[in-house]
């Protein structure tokens, strides 16, 4: 994953914070699926759109990603 900065108005950084509240996700992912979403998708690969996408309601679920996705640590 890249890191970047990037700037907002007062009023932008607070509309997207309530909003990424109310959906229960960070900040960056909420600009990450604005992103996917604006982005024309690569005919190639159309699936990439949706990655992400999936919630387990777990808020840790990143942490533990192989446990999840192959029922072990790793």
């Amino acid at each position: 994953m890249v890191r970047t900065q990037i700037s907002l108005t007062k009023e932008e950084y607070a509309a997207a914070k309530r909003e990424a509240r109310r959906l229960g996700i960070s900040l960056a992912e909420l600009l990450r699926r604005s992103l996917r979403n604006t982005l024309p998708v690569d005919e190639d690969r159309p699936w990439v759109r949706y990655a992400g996408l999936i919630e387990s309601g777990d808020a840790a679920s990143s942490q533990k990603i192989d446990e999840l996705v192959y029922g072990q640590k790793g």
